[in-house]
């Protein structure tokens, strides 16, 4: 992976070229992970203008990966420091260093007090904003990302379907999440992508719910909503169930709702698709069946490093899908006092002439009785 990560620095520094000679500043975790591969908390990524790139970091034995070593004078090099030292701070010293006129800055990460130091300590290196450049750029994924966004979803999949096959009543929602988590390390996770949520009776359909001590009863809806973390990457799936021999007949109304929304969404991926279009498409749905106030501020969003990054797919969100961009689509309706139904899949974009939207998620959604 050294030489993607090489690659993709060096579109950084030919992205950000435009703007004038300048070396840049990386402190986002996740961008660091994405220019660099895995590194120690806190460490920063400065991209030189030159080529040298040097990854400033706290260097553990016992938990981080080894300090990066240049191979034949090129590549990225690793600076292992003493704790009391800034790593900010040091990838500033090191562009000074090399003659770097101007830094560029995550200003939007970067706190007002670490950016205040730079300037203080370093007041002939004139500060710019970075902007989401890396951001931007890790929105279309390469076919490396993919893989490993792939192999997070068949993780959650095999461990959703493991509990499906296990006694529900009578557990709690807390036993339930610890479980699934348990699971995805058991298959291969490097540990779940987000806190894993199991909701049962008024609290299924509740997005974002932290499980609970209450425990499945017959007739209750469950909705479960997790996602492994593979090598960095992140999915997401959600479902929701009925406990019992047979759903009622206002569960199966709603259930059909949801799930016509979700797949009037899922339809609409397509490289370039407006973001909007794409929750327009659920709410439309769900809008019609009265319950459009329930969608919440948007369907889905993008995922890869992170669990919500861009895209937004909300209904004042600018631009157009392109292809290789994963994204969720979860619409969802809760009904206070009663409960509701969310339906989370993660899929990629693709053309038409390539199949169409791949799902990565692939546990059924049929409404299941358990």
């Amino acid at each position: 992976m050294s030489e993607v990560h090489a690659a993709r620095r060096s579109r950084l520094r030919a992205r950000h070229a435009s703007t004038g000679p300048q070396a840049a500043l990386v402190s986002r975790p996740a961008n660091v992970r994405y220019l660099a591969g895995p590194a120690p908390a806190g460490a920063v990524l400065l991209v030189g203008e030159s080529g040298e790139d040097v990854l400033f970091g706290h260097w553990d034995p016992a938990v981080a990966p080894e300090v990066p070593r240049p191979a034949g004078g090129g590549g990225l090099r690793g600076v292992a420091l003493d704790g009391h030292v800034d790593p900010v701070v040091a990838a500033a010293a090191q562009a000074e260093r090399a003659g770097a006129a101007a830094l560029a800055v995550e200003e939007h990460h970067l706190t007002v007090a670490r950016h205040r130091a730079v300037a203080t300590e370093f007041p002939r290196l004139r500060l710019t904003d970075l902007g989401c450049a890396v951001e931007q750029q890790r929105l279309v994924k390469d076919e490396d990302e993919i893989a490993a966004l792939r192999s997070a979803a068949e993780i959650t999949d095999r461990a959703l379907g493991e509990l499906l096959e296990s006694i529900l009543v009578g557990r709690t929602e807390r036993h339930l999440a610890l479980e699934l988590e348990r699971r995805l390390v058991d298959h291969g996770a490097d540990g779940p992508a987000f806190p894993t949520s199991v909701a049962t009776g008024s609290h299924s359909g509740v997005a974002g719910h932290r499980p609970t001590d209450r425990r499945v009863e017959e007739g209750d809806f469950l909705t479960v909503r997790l996602g492994a973390r593979y090598r960095g990457y992140r999915c997401q799936i959600g479902r929701t169930f009925v406990i019992g021999t047979s759903p009622a007949a206002w569960q199966i109304e709603l259930y059909e709702v949801v799930f016509a929304a979700q797949r009037a969404a899922r339809e609409t991926l397509a490289p370039g698709a407006e973001y909007r279009a794409v929750d327009l498409a659920a709410r439309e749905v769900l809008t019609a069946a009265g319950h459009g106030a329930a969608l919440g501020p948007g369907t889905g969003h993008g995922v890869g490093l992170e669990i919500g990054e861009d895209p937004q797919l909300a209904p004042a969100a600018t631009g157009r899908l392109g292809p290789c961009v994963p994204v969720t689509v979860e619409p969802g309706v809760h009904l206070p006092g009663r409960g509701g139904v969310r339906i989370d899949d993660t899929l990629v974009v693709r053309s038409a002439a390539d199949g169409g939207p791949e799902l990565l998620t692939i546990t059924t959604k049929e409404l299941l009785a358990l």
